[in-house]
């Protein structure tokens, strides 16, 4: 890596956002900040993954207790998509606009309202408005979460920029995880008379970590130094690199009037993502972001159908398996990818989990409705092996590409745009797919794994690696 010596970072001189991106990748400072900053950022993931997870088993319940059709029962589940894609493309030009720090403090009460007042929604038209809201939070969410982790994380070495960013995939499956496991334990605490309650009580239980996280992240976050640099803002950009990381670097008035005078960023424009060097990249994350949803949805929000009807699964059954292959498959394969994103290319690992995810879904169509030991098991672990894959692979890459691949003045503005993607793609699914379900029954995994083949060959035609050079460092030539 070019830049500062390490051994001058406590009185390097702060003359650009890539002064401060340099000192941070030479910080070998354990500062808890910063780390701390870290985790809240994951703690909103978290939220995220929860939320979207919720209704996966309760929307049945759902479905018998306001006696929905179809139709509704679709706008129900796809109303928080709705929201997603519009809070993730306002969200992300906010983050750019006004900064990562005011957006990432106001989008909590978006889930703290939205969660209460879903769970207690006394018919299904609040329900659904609620959820579009709760889509508002998780969409604004994610943009200002992936800012973070990648402006307060080194390029290379342990616990870097892609390592970190993979961490919002365990944490995602984690949520989903404690989702069911709440379910699970609901399902033996509720009289039997009144397991209606088990959808109502898990929404209500997601406004107990939004509140945690607005006391704990109101004392410990931080504006991203990167982003105050890069509005020309030395002077805060030098006080948090003191406050999250220890690091002692000053600026002179001449190049704090200088840094003034050359910044004042233009308003983000989501066109900027089309023109060049950009272009090839928005598409190949929209590859990603557009199919990527499309598969998990098949899998992983339908989950619970898929056990109960393909397999013959009780209720008991669906709740226990759904949680132990979210805990030995999609969680293993997150904590993997956090060690792969930390040695290998983004594009390899990518590749290689949806190949993975390819076979799988094949091998499920092949096996049908299976009713011996034998077929069952084999479903399941095929059900497992795509989890795993997309824990590893896709999951992780999906937000280490956009995060990467654009510079600090319009990082939020594309992943923004590229989760926007996503809850496009996940609302067609949710719309689609039981229509494909009713009508192939699991014959529709024949069509969802074109999914994982779109972006393989987006990545294989579009060679840009993301994770070879720090975009955020003028001095690297990150020329695509």
């Amino acid at each position: 890596m070019t830049g500062l010596d390490p051994s001058l970072a406590t009185s390097a001189p702060i003359r650009s956002a890539s002064d401060v991106s340099r000192l941070i990748n030479i910080s070998d400072n354990r500062n808890s900040h910063a780390r701390i900053v870290v985790l809240l950022a994951l703690g909103g993931v978290f939220l995220d993954a929860y939320d979207l997870t919720t209704l996966s088993y309760g929307i049945q319940d759902v479905n018998r207790e306001f006696h929905l059709s179809p139709s509704l029962s679709g706008l129900v589940t796809s109303s928080i998509m709705v929201g997603t894609i519009l809070g993730s493309l306002v969200g992300g030009w906010l983050t750019d606009k006004i900064g990562r720090y005011q957006v990432f403090m106001a989008d909590m009460l978006f889930f703290v309202v939205a969660a209460i007042a879903a769970g207690l929604a006394p018919n299904v038209w609040v329900l659904i408005a609620a959820r579009f809201v709760m889509g508002l939070g998780v969409g604004i969410d994610l943009p200002v979460a992936m800012a973070f982790l990648s402006e307060f994380s080194k390029f290379s070495g342990k616990g870097n920029k892609a390592s970190r960013l993979a961490a919002w995939c365990p944490i995602w499956y984690a949520a989903s995880s404690v989702c069911f496991l709440i379910v699970f334990g609901l399902y033996f605490l509720l009289p039997a008379a009144h397991q209606q309650w088990l959808w109502r009580a898990s929404l209500i239980f997601g406004a107990v970590p939004a509140l945690v996280i607005i006391a704990v992240r109101s004392k410990f976050m931080n504006e991203s130094p990167m982003w105050a640099a890069n509005q020309g803002n030395l002077t805060d950009a030098v006080r948090i690199l003191k406050e999250s990381y220890g690091i002692q670097a000053h600026t002179d008035p001449d190049h704090v009037a200088d840094a003034w005078r050359r910044s004042q960023p233009a308003t983000p424009s989501f066109t900027v993502l089309f023109r060049k060097p950009y272009l090839q990249r928005t598409l190949a994350a929209s590859a990603m972001n557009l199919f990527i949803p499309f598969e998990y949805t098949a899998i992983a929000f339908f989950l619970p159908t898929i056990l109960s009807q393909f397999l013959g699964a009780g209720v008991f059954q669906t709740i226990a398996a759904s949680l132990a292959l979210n805990v030995l498959f999609a969680l293993t394969g997150g904590l993997l990818g956090m060690r792969l994103a930390y040695r290998y290319a983004s594009r390899h690992v990518a590749i290689a989990g949806f190949a993975l995810q390819f076979v799988a879904l094949v091998v499920l169509a092949l096996l049908g409705h299976p009713h011996a030991a034998l077929g069952i098991g084999a479903a399941i672990l095929m059900l497992g092996t795509w989890l795993f894959a997309e824990g590893f692979g896709p999951g992780a890459q999906m937000m280490i590409y956009p995060a990467l691949a654009y510079p600090t003045a319009i990082r939020g503005t594309g992943v923004g745009f590229g989760r926007a993607l996503a809850g496009f793609g996940q609302a067609i699914a949710l719309f689609v797919l039981p229509v494909l379900n009713a009508r192939f029954g699991t014959n529709m995994f024949w069509i969802v794994a074109i999914a994982p083949v779109v972006p393989v060959i987006a990545l294989l035609l579009i060679g840009y690696e993301p994770t070879l050079h720090d975009i955020d460092d003028d001095t690297v030539d990150a020329a695509v």
